[in-house]
C-alpha cells in the first residue's frame, strides 16, 4: 500500500552562508523553491523524516527550521488569495526519477 503524500512548506533561517548553501542544495532534491529560504515539498512521512534528519545534521542550534503540512483544502484554496504563479496546481505532485 502506498504511503500518503502531503504538501509541506519548509522554511528556514540559517545564520551561516555555508550551512545555508548546504540546506538549499539538499532541499532542491526534495521540492521547489518558493522564496529565498522557503520550499514546497510533496512528501510522505518517511521522506519527511529523512529530509528533517538530513537538515538537522546541517543546522546549528542557532538556526531555525519550520515544517508545515498543508491540508488538501488549504492547497485548493491557495489560488483564491494569491497570485496565480505562486502555487500552480497543474504541476505534477510527484517527481520522475
Amino acid at each position: 500500500m502506498a504511503e500518503l503524500h502531503h504538501w509541506y512548506i519548509v522554511a528556514y533561517d540559517i545564520r551561516s552562508p555555508k550551512r545555508w548553501r548546504k540546506a538549499y542544495q539538499l532541499l532542491q532534491g526534495y521540492g521547489t523553491r518558493l522564496q529565498y529560504s522557503m520550499f514546497r515539498c510533496w512528501l510522505n512521512p518517511r521522506e519527511r523524516e529523512k529530509m528533517r534528519w538530513q537538515l538537522e545534521s546541517i543546522l546549528a542550534s542557532e538556526d531555525d527550521l519550520l515544517l508545515i503540512r498543508l491540508s488538501a483544502q488549504c492547497v485548493r484554496e491557495l489560488p483564491q488569495y494569491n497570485r496565480p504563479e505562486v502555487w500552480a496546481l497543474d504541476e505534477l505532485p510527484y517527481r520522475l526519477l
